[in-house]
C-alpha cells in the first residue's frame, strides 16, 4: 500500500501541481482510504484511473482529502484572547493586514470579521483567506451558512465576550445565515498552496489552524519559514489547538504570546 501511495502522490503532481509527498503519511493514506470507501472504489488502481481520466472526479476527489471540518468561533477561549490580547496590540496600525492560511469554507474568517468589527477596526482591515481547495473557497466567499448551525455558533460567540447578538451580523435567507455585505467587503479570498507557493504580502497576524498536523516535519519546517517571511517584528502567528512551533527551525524566531490558546509573536530582527 505504501507503495501505491507513493506512486499515487506522484500521479497527482506530474498531472494537476499538486504535492502531497511531504503530507504525513498516515494521514494522507487514511484520508485516501476513506474517499474510496465513500466513492465505492474497490481498489487504488482504479481510484488512479478515474483521477487520470477525469479532472471533475480529480476535484471531486480534492475536496475529499482536504480536511474542512471547522465552524464560526471555534475554541471560543481562542477567540477570547484575540478578543483580549492581540486586537488591542493592532489598534494603531493604519491599515491591518491578516492571512487566514487554509479557511476551509470560511466560518473562522467571518468570526474575525465580527470581532474586528467589535473592536472598531473592520473599516480598515483586510482578511486574505486562502485555501488549496477551490470549491470550499467558492462557499466561503458566498458569506452563507446553514442556519442549522448557527445556534451552535452563537453559543461560541458568547463565550468570545461577544458584546451583541450573532443574529446581528446576517440576514436569514432560505434556511441560511447570509452574513452582511460589510464583511465580505473586507475579504479577498484565493487559492494559495502551503506545499508551493511562496509570501504574497506582509501581514500583523496569520491564522492556520488544524493544518500543520496533517504535514511531516519537513514540511512543517517549510510552511513555519514561510509565515515568518510574512510577519514584520511583533506580528502574531495563531496555530491549532494541537500544533506548536518549538520543532521547527525557525521557532526560535518567535516567542509564546500565549501557548495555552496556541500565539506567538515574532520577535524583532537582532
Amino acid at each position: 500500500m505504501e507503495e501505491d501511495i507513493l506512486i499515487l502522490t506522484e500521479q497527482i503532481y506530474l498531472k494537476y501541481g499538486y504535492d502531497f509527498s511531504d503530507y504525513s503519511k498516515d494521514s494522507f493514506t487514511r484520508r485516501v482510504n476513506n474517499a474510496m470507501i465513500r466513492f465505492n472504489i474497490p481498489d487504488i488502481h482504479q481510484l488512479r484511473s478515474r483521477i487520470q481520466e477525469s479532472d471533475l472526479f480529480f476535484n471531486t476527489f480534492l475536496e475529499e482529502i482536504t480536511v474542512n471540518v471547522t465552524e464560526m468561533f471555534r475554541d471560543p477561549e481562542f477567540y477570547k484572547t484575540l478578543r483580549k490580547t492581540v486586537l488591542p496590540e493592532l489598534t494603531d496600525q493604519p491599515l491591518i493586514r491578516i492571512w487566514h492560511a487554509g479557511c476551509s469554507s470560511g466560518e473562522e474568517v467571518y468570526s474575525m470579521a465580527i470581532l474586528l468589527k467589535e473592536a472598531g477596526l473592520l473599516e480598515r482591515s483586510l482578511l486574505y483567506a486562502t485555501d488549496i481547495n477551490q470549491r470550499v473557497l467558492e462557499k466561503a466567499s458566498a458569506a452563507k451558512f446553514s442556519l442549522e448551525n448557527i445556534n451552535g455558533y452563537a453559543e461560541n460567540y458568547k463565550k468570545t465576550g461577544g458584546t451583541g447578538n450573532l443574529s446581528d451580523y446576517y440576514t436569514p435567507v432560505s434556511g441560511m445565515a447570509l452574513f452582511h455585505e460589510e464583511f465580505k467587503n473586507r475579504m479577498v479570498f484565493s487559492p494559495h498552496n502551503l506545499v508551493a507557493d511562496q509570501s504574497f504580502n506582509e501581514f500583523n497576524l496569520i491564522l492556520c489552524r488544524n493544518v500543520l498536523i496533517y504535514f511531516n516535519h519537513t514540511l512543517q519546517n517549510k510552511v513555519v519559514q514561510l509565515f515568518s517571511d510574512s510577519l514584520p517584528s511583533n506580528g502574531f502567528l495563531a496555530l491549532g489547538s494541537k500544533e506548536g512551533i518549538d520543532f521547527s527551525l525557525y521557532g526560535s524566531t518567535f516567542y509564546p504570546l500565549n501557548r495555552r490558546q496556541r500565539i506567538w509573536k515574532k520577535l524583532p530582527a537582532s
